[in-house]
């Protein structure tokens, strides 16, 4: 089964290379590159080298918090140079994540779950997080999920 977001960023990339957009085209081959890499461990540990949307989706979060981190390396340093080209890349990276969940949209259904819990106390966070993280896999911050969670428990 070929993953949907590894086509999107193929077909994405060839955009970039027909546009000439050198900033696009360079973060889309490193991701790329990125799938490749990762298709060949995926031939050694069992999954026949085949990823997943969310496998690739892993990537590209791995891609972003590199990137972050490089900003704030280039924010330190002065270097506006550097600044304004990661968040560039960070823009290019971010649009292959799906859409995220609203801090209301969070708590809504961490209230949900907390009720079906009969969560009241703080030491219950685990029981909470632990049943609300598959409902938020993919499209909600997990800082974000932990935050309101505490919020709302304690």
């Amino acid at each position: 089964m070929e993953a949907v977001l590894k086509q999107r960023i193929q077909d994405e990339l060839k955009a970039a290379l027909r546009s000439g957009d050198e900033a696009r085209k360079n973060v889309l081959r490193l991701l790329v590159a990125q799938i490749k890499n990762a298709e060949v461990e995926a031939r050694t540990d069992g999954r026949g080298g085949v990823l997943s949307d969310s496998d690739i989706l892993m990537l590209v979060r791995r891609e972003i918090k590199q990137h972050e981190e490089s900003l704030l390396e280039a924010q330190s340093a002065g270097r506006a140079d550097l600044v304004a080209q990661q968040r560039a890349e960070l823009d290019v990276l971010k649009e292959f994540l799906p859409k995220q969940l609203s801090r209301e949209e969070i708590v809504a259904l961490a209230k949900q779950v907390i009720q079906e819990l009969h969560a009241t106390s703080p030491k219950q966070h685990g029981q909470v997080m632990k049943a609300l993280q598959p409902k938020v896999k993919d499209i909600a911050d997990g800082k974000l999920v932990n935050e309101v969670v505490r919020e709302l428990l304690g």
